[in-house]
């Protein structure tokens, strides 16, 4: 139904769907009405929502309304602290991504971004940037 993602790989989206069926099916199946009629509608109607968010997602609007921007972390050398602070993340978990990254110390790094998936990517001093023309979106259905 989500195709090959992984539980990590779930958007808001996916995950609202999972709870919301869980909650509108516990009644339908423990409560005085356990009729299947009314499970099955609650389901098809849940599908059907999460397949329209699903479109909508493709819609660049609509996506940034949910999709958070990405945020530099580290620039130079320097952890941006005010960044750091309003994104929830501390300079512990920044520090496990650069030695993640095989990278001995912050000195080290030209850059490190908050992704909007939660991942923090690192670019090592001396890695030259390439900024394409394109831009790249993330496709919320794997095709």
């Amino acid at each position: 139904m989500f195709g090959k993602r992984e539980v990590g790989q779930f958007t808001l989206f996916d995950l609202v769907f999972i709870l919301l069926v869980a909650n509108a099916l516990q009644p339908a199946i423990t409560g005085p009405d356990t009729s299947l009629g009314g499970g099955f509608i609650l389901i098809v109607t849940l599908v059907a929502l999460n397949f329209l968010v699903g479109k909508l997602d493709n819609l660049p609007r609509f996506h940034r309304l949910f999709t958070p921007a990405p945020a530099v972390v580290v620039r130079d050398g320097k952890y941006l602290t005010d960044v750091m602070r309003r994104e929830g993340v501390d300079q512990e978990e920044v520090e496990m991504a650069i030695r993640e990254h095989g990278i001995a110390d912050v000195k080290e790094v030209q850059l490190a971004v908050l992704e909007a998936d939660g991942t923090i990517s690192v670019l090592p001093t001396g890695t030259v940037m390439h900024r394409s023309r394109h831009r790249i979106r993330y496709h919320h259905r794997a095709g």
